[in-house]
């Protein structure tokens, strides 16, 4: 069967979001444009990851390529709803793709479905009929400062880490490796 690669040049909206409650979350990233609408689950360190790659290759472009590129996005353009319901799991990403399209002066952002097979590189970025399906989006720099900031505020927004261990504060308590397992106000 060949891959299904949904493309999305002129999204109206590209957003990372999750569904459940922090500890028990789950991460999505949403793309739309007109009616159509793709959702792809992945791990919320692929969400941190991709966020601060994206600045990374923003600062290269206005390096690289002097072209215009904003430092921040302005809160304004910050995509701050909630992902559009229902979400329906299209697949779950195993590799990520990211670059830049010099002609369109756009980033270009490849999620590739998880695979039992090692991905051949080729085919990132690529529209060649073999190979996992794909989600690929084109981004202007401003949308792709907008997607990081919210990316990364997403990712922030779980549980309240220790501040011992680093390890996620659980609502039922946390037994800190760092204290050898001793809870204050434990007896005995």
């Amino acid at each position: 069967m060949a891959r299904v690669i949904h493309v999305f040049r002129q999204p109206d909206r590209f957003i990372a979001g999750t569904v459940g409650q922090p500890g028990d979350r789950s991460f999505y990233l949403q793309a739309s444009e007109d009616v159509r609408k793709v959702s792809v689950q992945l791990e919320k360190q692929q969400v941190s990851v991709l966020a601060e790659r994206i600045g990374a290759l923003l600062e290269e472009v206005a390096l690289r390529f002097d072209t215009e590129v904003p430092g921040a996005a302005p809160e304004a353009v910050i995509d701050v709803e909630p992902l559009d319901v229902p979400v329906e799991e299209e697949f779950r990403v195993g590799t990520m793709g990211l670059g830049w399209d010099a002609e369109t002066h756009a980033v270009v952002i490849e999620l590739l479905a998880m695979t039992e097979e090692e991905v051949d590189e080729s085919v990132v970025l690529d529209d060649t009929e073999e190979g996992p399906d794909a989600l690929r989006v084109f981004l202007t720099p401003l949308q792709a400062r907008a997607f990081a900031a919210r990316a990364e505020r997403v990712v922030n927004a779980g549980r309240k880490p220790c501040p011992l261990c680093g390890e996620p504060l659980d609502p039922a308590g946390h037994i800190c490796p760092r204290q050898n397992g001793y809870r204050r106000g434990d007896e005995g």
